[in-house]
């Protein structure tokens, strides 16, 4: 059976079905699903009711023919991706209890048990390993543990109210800090703001308009990792725009300034001339 929206080209309401949690799928999705569920390893990666309700939704979708058109080549030894230990972590991040946690160091050394709380699980297609984002409740720390290293998890108990003190502090530790800066065009490059907020397209941005000085403003939101990009982009701007609001990339553009300057041995700060009664200075001053 043909699903009457085999493909969504609307963006509004591809986006509003996101919103409610609607996923769409193609008739060779589903027959793709449909042939992994009929998969040995789906057994273990899933759990019974969930492999009942997807082989619900592709009952009337055939199977894929692929005894000719597929060749499986010799390899590389297979790493096994479902690990034992995925059920019983699912288990506690479904029931929002902690845990209670017992690792080995990279040299085998078996540490003692330590409590915390799980915060999510994550696949590395690069190493091709499991790995869990938890909070150590004893040193108030995030961590980042394989869990081939991981020897065993138990469920601990804990109130409501404990839960949600500990998981707000630690997405707080996990999330890297936010800093914000005010990029203000100058009024002569207004015909290029396209071009200028193509340049920080990448941000998090909002962007103001003032009527009076007929001036953009952009307002920037960025974290530390990502503020020498931003210098870049704002060096590659050049004199089309100016940090207005953001003492951090004030102080690296002038750093910038004084030393391209020094390169051609003008001093960073020079004295700005007095007039010459023509009304026209010679030279300008570089701002601080």
């Amino acid at each position: 059976m043909t699903h009457p929206f085999e493909k969504i080209f609307s963006y509004q309401l591809s986006s509003q079905l996101e919103e409610t949690g609607v996923y769409t799928l193609t008739s060779q999705e589903r027959s793709w699903l449909k042939s992994m569920l009929e998969h040995p390893a789906a057994l273990e990666a899933l759990e019974p009711r969930t492999i009942a309700k997807l082989r619900e939704c592709t009952l009337d979708d055939e199977l894929p023919d692929l005894t000719g058109g597929l060749i499986e080549k010799a390899g590389s030894r297979e790493v096994q991706t479902v690990h034992p230990l995925l059920d019983p972590i699912r288990r506690i991040l479904r029931h929002r209890q902690g845990m209670t946690i017992r690792c080995t160091t990279k040299k085998g050394k078996l540490n003692d048990p330590q409590p915390g709380l799980p915060c999510k699980l994550e696949y590395s297609m690069v190493k091709r390993e499991w790995y869990l984002h938890w909070y150590n409740s004893r040193t108030r720390s995030p961590m980042h543990t394989r869990l081939a290293h991981i020897v065993s998890v138990e469920e601990t108990r804990m109130s409501r109210s404990r839960y949600e003190e500990m998981s707000a502090r630690a997405q707080k530790l996990s999330e890297p800090p936010r800093y914000e800066a005010t990029v203000e065009v100058l009024r002569i490059y207004n015909a290029e703001l396209t071009r200028i907020l193509h340049a920080f397209s990448c941000f998090d941005k909002r962007v103001e308009f003032d009527e009076n000085d007929q001036t953009y403003r952009i307002h920037l939101n960025f974290s530390g990792s990502e503020s020498q990009f931003v210098l870049t982009k704002l060096r590659f701007l050049g004199k089309r725009v100016r940090v207005v609001e953001g003492e951090y990339l004030k102080w690296r553009m002038r750093e910038t300034t004084r030393k391209a300057l020094a390169l051609y041995g003008v001093e960073a700060e020079a004295k700005e001339p007095a007039d010459d009664g023509s009304g026209e200075q010679t030279a300008a001053k570089i701002s601080s």
